[in-house]
């Protein structure tokens, strides 16, 4: 079954403006659907913790299971960055079995949390995109991420839950989509597995554009587009396939039927429309698990 026949339910009219657009604008093969094997679920703990980088201190959270060593996962948030919805995402993962860092995406200009949940935020407000231009704008700046990218791999490899035999993942939504894309290539050597949901940005016509990264990266790759995503930028799957042929990086790359920013909990409706869909979210962690299992163990 191809992409399109797979789009069976499209989203409402009109539902493909705002957050996608001003998100966009700003910045393993063989995955299938079959259930994965059940796994009982660790106790977790997590900690607030500090992150010296090239450009300062970034605030994160790191969650990790109470005992053992684990293989490491960077967990970069969307444009309302490291908030209760992104603590819960990390500690889901870290309870099957990963040490999961989120950072503060935006520590450059101010600690966490800028936003403490996305669910009542209007994106037709001048004041909200006042404020999300320049935060945005110093994560996207020149090789910003992957400076990061490189600080945050460091410190996982240094945390004695880590488990530094086993490749490291990332996972990115919405904005962090394109710096999963930017820590796969930044950190190649180490970076087994990266995924991308709903993320803004993948492809452009600029020379840093994150699907011209694609040559760096050694990792398998997932990505989940949205339906509304799609549908305004058409021809971005294929070229986003046609690289990773190109650079024969082994990659699933899906449509899924939902809006832009459905993986996300916290997430405001669209328009009227409501945005997180529990069940293509939890399509989509099922697709996120069988990738960290086949990359990282």
């Amino acid at each position: 079954m191809d992409d399109d026949q797979r789009d069976a339910r499209s989203p409402p009219a009109g539902a493909d403006l705002s957050r996608r657009d001003f998100v966009a604008l700003s910045v393993a093969t063989g995955l299938g659907s079959a259930a994965l094997p059940t796994r009982a679920a660790l106790a977790v703990a997590g900690s607030d913790v500090s992150v010296q980088t090239a450009d300062g201190s970034c605030d994160a959270a790191f969650f990790h299971p109470t005992s053992g060593a684990h293989p490491a996962v960077v967990l970069w948030p969307d444009a309302f960055g490291l908030r209760p919805a992104m603590r819960a995402m990390a500690r889901r993962l870290a309870a099957e079995g990963y040490a999961v860092l989120v950072p503060n995406p935006f520590y450059r200009l101010a600690k966490a949390p800028q936003f403490e949940s996305a669910a009542n935020v209007d994106f037709q407000d001048p004041a909200t995109r006042e404020k999300l231009g320049p935060l945005m704008g110093s994560i996207t700046a020149p090789e910003a991420a992957e400076r990061d990218a490189a600080a945050f791999v460091a410190f996982l490899d240094a945390q004695r839950q880590v488990d530094r035999t086993k490749k490291i993942g990332t996972q990115g939504y919405c904005m962090g989509g394109a710096l999963t894309f930017r820590t796969a290539a930044a950190v190649h050597e180490r970076v087994g597995a990266a995924a991308s949901f709903h993320g803004g940005g993948l492809v452009s016509d600029k020379p840093d554009s994150p699907h011209r990264l694609v040559p760096r990266i050694r990792a398998r790759m997932y990505v989940g587009i949205a339906a509304n995503d799609d549908q305004r930028q058409p021809d971005a799957k294929d070229k986003l396939r046609d690289a990773f042929a190109a650079a024969k990086v082994p990659a699933d790359v899906e449509v899924y039927p939902a809006l832009h920013g459905w993986c996300v909990a916290d997430m405001p409706s669209d328009r009227g429309a409501p945005v997180y869909s529990a069940p293509d979210a939890e399509r989509a962690w099922s697709r996120l698990l069988a990738l960290y299992r086949a990359a990282l163990g």
